[in-house]
């Protein structure tokens, strides 16, 4: 046994077989960092691309094509009685003044066929613009008024270079014939690119030129407002009292341990229970943002418990100790100086718990804000969807520009969820003590 320990010895002081081994273990230290600089770069490049890819699909939905027609605002045809009633205005048949305007530029489409495909290039919409120009100010009736209206869903993903015209007509939307009037449209400057105010203002629809994602932010707000009403008070006082008051038994201990598994559930499970309980039992109204928000701040609590009582926890013992020493009591001790110095923790906590929220979709569905919503919602009881179930329910939808238009919807929830991370970041680094 001495002999080979002097030999192994030996070998360890031999320079060769020292630098040999100072040599491995460098190039495994140099292979380490390129492994973690190529997994880095891989998972950045993999953002980059689903990124990109979203920006360059839906940055198209930002913008709308129109049409500028010249409508004669007959008042024989919306206003016969010439009373000037707003609800006989509102009620008035407008289609027929916009199908009269686009006509009146193509005289030579006189068959039923090409009438018909004449008007396809219009939104279904466009009647709705005349109307409200009409009911805004009622004395452009008996006059021409030039307007800017939707276009077909078609045409604006035609003019946008979505549907190319070097293919056979077979296998485009438009046939060459609409392909014809648009160019004409354009060469009378009748066609233009504007920005996308339906997208920001208008609830859900069937036809894509229509729909908007306001109904969804709507909803979306009420939701969360709701969840963070129960979700942020409950959490606090359970972190507070677990980790401040509560005796340190097998009780507590196994409400520590449900609390730590109620955080790992799948999202869907809580979806199930508000299926059955608040709509089942309470007979709560169905897609509601009050029964959304109740699912989700059921979800919700638990990572706000968690995130308070680590915050709980990283204020330092002294602080307690001399707030005794003082002469405060167990509560002073707590409210007075233990929970400000925990604050930012739980605020941050709290926002990065609400963000996750704002993006889940599968509890939602299972209380059934997934159905298909046009108006906005006004209270917490009003049917209405959010921003993901939106995206769910344009992403199953047919039509080329509801693919545009899901793109898009990605990308405002996306903003809504990094300026939620924003703010937790600067409420962290704005008040949390180092200590």
């Amino acid at each position: 046994m001495t002999d080979v320990l002097q030999r192994g010895a030996m070998r360890l002081a031999d320079p060769a077989t020292a630098g040999r081994r100072v040599r491995r273990r460098l190039a495994a230290e140099r292979r380490f960092r390129l492994y973690g600089l190529l997994a880095a770069g891989s998972a950045a490049l993999f953002l980059v691309i689903l990124l990109g890819t979203i920006v360059l699909q839906g940055v198209g939905a930002f913008r709308e094509v129109q049409v500028r027609l010249d409508v004669v605002v007959d008042g024989a045809v919306i206003d016969p009685q010439g009373t000037r009633d707003p609800k006989v205005l509102q009620a008035a048949d407008y289609g027929a003044l916009v199908r009269e305007s686009i006509r009146s530029l193509f005289p030579d489409a006189t068959s039923r066929a090409d009438r018909r495909d004449l008007g396809r290039i219009l939104s279904s919409g466009a009647d709705l613009v005349v109307r409200d120009a009409v009911l805004s100010d009622p004395s452009v009736i008996g006059t021409t008024l030039s307007i800017w209206v939707p276009a077909s869903d078609d045409v604006d993903q035609f003019v946008k270079g979505r549907i190319p015209r070097d293919v056979p007509e077979s296998d485009r939307q438009i046939s060459d014939k609409q392909i014809g009037w648009i160019d004409a449209l354009s060469s009378q400057d009748r066609i233009r690119s504007a920005f996308n105010t339906t997208l920001f203002t208008a609830g859900d629809s069937r036809e894509p030129e229509l729909a908007g994602v306001w109904g969804a932010i709507v909803g979306s707000f009420f939701t969360m407002l709701i969840t963070l009403v129960i979700s942020f008070p409950i959490g606090v006082a359970t972190a507070i009292y677990l980790e401040e008051f509560a005796p340190k038994n097998k009780w507590t201990d196994l409400i520590e341990v449900n609390i730590n598994n109620l955080a790992a559930v799948p999202s869907i499970v809580f979806g199930l229970l508000g299926l059955a309980i608040f709509l089942g039992f309470f007979g709560l109204p169905r897609s509601a943002p009050l029964v959304g928000g109740l699912v989700l701040s059921l979800m919700t609590m638990p990572i706000i418990i968690i995130a308070g009582r680590a915050a709980l926890k990283s204020v330092p013992p002294s602080i307690r100790e001399a707030a005794r020493g003082i002469g405060a009591s167990p509560l002073q001790v707590v409210f007075h100086h233990v929970l400000p110095l925990a604050m930012p923790g739980m605020l941050t906590g709290t926002i990065i718990g609400m963000a996750h929220a704002l993006g889940e979709t599968a509890p939602l569905i299972m209380i059934g804000m997934v159905a298909f919503v046009v108006d906005i919602p006004s209270g917490i009881t009003d049917a209405s969807t959010v921003l993901p179930v939106q995206i769910f329910l344009w992403a199953d939808s047919p039509e080329r520009a509801f693919v545009e238009r899901t793109a898009a919807a990605i990308m405002i929830l996306l903003a809504f969820l990094v300026a939620m991370n924003m703010v937790a970041v600067y409420l962290r680094q704005r008040f949390e003590v180092k200590w």
